[in-house]
């Protein structure tokens, strides 16, 4: 698996009501009140009578751990926590029961659903906004069942035959995030090589261009195309997805803060450091300064689609 100066394995398992990033912030927060006691996970969990395993996992926002208002309130009580602190943090720990285990992925993640990309999904179906770029492929969002069965299929041998049309089945379910009566903002860029790879042939590839003008259709949705004239641009590294969140209830600060994400055949890198997601921020603004615009992008995969018709 890739390395990355921060990774995240932590997630929880609901809809699009944010109980991850409950988790997530309350883990957060009850690391930085056990950081300001001078305390670390070892010590923490020696005086809570409690494994340093458990300690880390609560802290990490772990789907598997729940959050108890006892355990809570001996955290706070144990790193002097404010009044305003506690009242928060039990507030914010109710909250996370509201979720629970059956969100639609959730018979997902015991096989077809790598760990790594679990997180993933449960942060992507929170998430008020999403920026993504493409090199390679059309993302999992917008993918037709046949385009998704092509790539999912490859490289022969990594992933088990019986288990692909289980991944495809997973990869359709995820669209319906963009459905939803509140969905997030994507907005995607697309390498022209996304276009021209004639994933399936000529039948699979129209259809799928066709199916990208569709839901380009949608207002929450921005599709603009990265033509090879535009030369050398900033996310010539790799794909990367940016993930935004809503604010708190009632407030203006963000459940959680600015995650970029990047995968591999085998992990994913989870990034929020300021400086890591300020880089990624400055390729995503070279690509949007290089990328067609809409109207031009649109015309462009319809042309594209046109010639996987003829002959």
């Amino acid at each position: 698996m890739l390395q990355s100066s921060k990774l995240v394995i932590g997630g929880s398992v609901s809809d699009t009501d944010g109980s991850a990033l409950l988790r997530r912030r309350v883990g957060r927060k009850l690391a930085g009140l056990r950081k300001g006691a001078g305390l670390s996970q070892e010590k923490a969990a020696a005086l809570l009578q409690r494994s340093p395993a458990t300690v880390h996992r609560i802290e990490a926002g772990d789907h598997r751990i729940k959050f108890r208002d006892i355990e809570v309130k001996a955290m706070c009580e144990l790193y002097n926590a404010s009044p305003e602190d506690r009242a928060e943090l039990l507030a914010l720990t109710a909250e996370t029961r509201n979720g629970g285990a059956s969100a639609w992925w959730h018979d997902y993640t015991n096989t077809s659903l790598p760990s790594w990309f679990g997180l993933f999904v449960r942060l992507e179906a929170s998430a008020e906004r999403i920026r993504q770029y493409e090199p390679e492929s059309v993302p999992g969002l917008l993918q037709t069942r046949e385009y998704a069965r092509e790539v999912t299929g490859v490289p022969q041998g990594l992933i088990a035959e019986q288990e692909v049309d289980r991944q495809v089945d997973f990869r359709i379910e995820r669209q319906r995030l963009l459905h939803h009566p509140r969905p997030p903002h994507l907005s995607v860029v697309l390498s022209e090589a996304v276009l021209r790879r004639a994933v399936g042939g000529r039948k699979v590839m129209a259809a799928q261009l066709q199916h990208l003008l569709d839901a380009a259709q949608s207002p929450s949705l921005e599709l603009r195309v990265l033509p090879f004239e535009a030369g050398v641009h900033g996310g010539m590294t790799s794909a990367f997805t940016i993930l935004e969140f809503p604010a708190m209830p009632g407030g203006t600060e963000p459940l959680e803060p600015p995650l970029v994400y990047v995968d591999s055949l085998t992990g994913a890198l989870y990034l929020d450091k300021p400086t890591e997601v300020a880089a990624y921020e400055l390729a995503w603004s070279d690509l949007a300064a290089r990328a067609l615009d809409k109207k031009t992008s649109r015309t462009f995969i319809t042309t594209t689609m046109e010639e996987y018709t003829r002959g």
